[in-house]
């Protein structure tokens, strides 16, 4: 049952969404729906008095900073996931020390700023850099550049932070002239770019070595910070020419950071004196299920925004992309369940995962054609996802992970990623 759901979810998409656009090309009122609602209304709800049956979606009406609320949720996720399969594993080292929340913490920031960033100029492509919608995905953008300045200040003080976020900040620039100039076609704007970022990285792995008292050579920081560049500007350039492929681009300068993330956590948490070991095997699982769990968000995300805005829509080379990529991200998933808990519970999880990634797709269909029915029964099948997964991870925990601590977590999963498909529906289907 599982593996034929898996296997038609684009399908069902693709006939759902395609609907919706007819819908919208036969001149469908949009009177009925504001910037700040969705098409079927969603509601608050308390997150601590979550049990099952109770999830409703969590919506503001701009996707972007819904789009970090469900993203937000995954590096806890990924600290209870880690913390169970560890322990029934033995796996070596501290899942919990504060070298360990420092690279785990840095790896869903990095990720996320490569993500947004892509977003970013995707929509400044799509809507125009003078829309609304660009003007609230550069808002998410710089969010999260102020947490990154947050988490340098509260090892360097508050001082250091400023500084970062103004270098940060400095560098977002020099990507946005990037993208500006490879749309236009504006070959010396966009090597002057590319020289900027150059100096950015020398400028930050200096930067880097000093507020980590030399643990974090200057040389290493700003080698990892060139790849970051090399990688981030290559999902620019495949953005700017509409190759159906960026999905994988954009995936490859997301699994890069991460890398980063573990350099930079190193060397910060050896100068700032921080317990356990930001390179032991329990950290790494735990960095690891923070990026694949946020990414899963993502991807999701970006996969939906491609439906509603490239051309052909759900028929296009770019949706089938980013609707593959969003697939590898499972496969990962279930590569690392499987070299905890077997083969076996490897291909388990990744049909339970495929099977709740399906009704996300129901669910995402419902939004785009106003049908309230099949959203409610999205909503419902997703509600009854979360017992079996929680049952799922207790048993390959050896009961180190309570069924019902893995359900309230995937509760705000879907609360949180459902409100920010309504936030895209609203934005994007007219």
């Amino acid at each position: 049952m599982r593996r034929t759901r898996s296997t038609y979810a684009v399908a069902a998409m693709a006939a759902g969404l395609t609907l919706s656009m007819t819908l919208a090309a036969c001149g469908s009122s949009s009177d009925d729906t504001t910037a700040g609602s969705s098409p079927a209304a969603s509601s608050t709800m308390d997150m601590g008095g979550m049990d099952m049956g109770s999830v409703e979606p969590v919506s503001s009406g701009d996707p972007f900073a819904d789009a970090r609320t469900a993203a937000e949720h995954m590096p806890e996720t990924g600290l209870t996931l880690a913390t169970g399969l560890a322990a029934a594993t033995g796996t070596a080292g501290e899942v919990d020390s504060e070298a360990a929340a420092l690279r785990s913490g840095l790896t869903a920031m990095l990720q996320e700023h490569v993500y947004l960033t892509g977003i970013g100029v995707a929509t400044a492509y799509t809507a125009g850099p003078d829309s609304a919608e660009f003007t609230a995905a550069k808002a998410a953008l710089d969010g999260n550049t102020a947490d990154l300045a947050d988490a340098v200040g509260s090892i360097a003080g508050e001082e250091q932070g400023l500084a970062f976020q103004q270098l940060w900040d400095e560098h977002i620039g020099y990507f946005v002239d990037y993208a500006v100039a490879v749309k236009g076609g504006d070959q010396a704007a966009a090597d002057a770019a590319q020289a900027s970022l150059a100096g950015y990285t020398t400028e930050a792995g200096a930067f880097f070595e000093q507020i980590s008292a030399g643990n974090l050579p200057a040389a290493a920081g700003a080698e990892a910070l060139t790849m970051h560049v090399t990688t981030l500007t290559a999902a620019i350039d495949a953005l700017a020419a509409g190759e159906p492929t960026a999905s994988d681009t954009l995936k490859a300068a997301a699994d890069h950071v991460g890398m980063d993330a573990a350099t930079i956590a190193t060397g910060l948490a050896a100068g700032a004196g921080l317990s356990g070991d930001a390179m032991d095997d329990a950290s790494t699982l735990r960095a690891n299920l923070t990026a694949m769990l946020q990414e899963h968000v993502y991807l999701a995300s970006y996969a939906v925004f491609t439906a509603y805005t490239a051309e052909g829509g759900v028929e296009s080379p770019a949706f089938t992309a980013a609707a593959a990529t969003l697939d590898a991200n499972s496969v990962q998933l279930s590569e690392a369940v499987a070299s905890l808990a077997g083969e076996e519970n490897g291909t388990a999880f990744l049909d339970l995962w495929r099977e709740h990634i399906g009704f996300f797709v129901d669910y995402a269909v419902a939004d785009a054609t106003g049908d309230e029915d099949a959203r409610n029964q999205a909503l419902m099948d997703l509600d009854g996802y979360r017992g079996p997964a929680g049952e799922f991870f207790e048993t390959v925990s050896d009961g180190e992970l309570p069924a019902d601590d893995v359900a309230a977590g995937l509760g705000m999963h879907v609360s949180t990623l459902a409100g920010a498909i309504d936030s895209l529906a609203a934005a994007l289907v007219k």
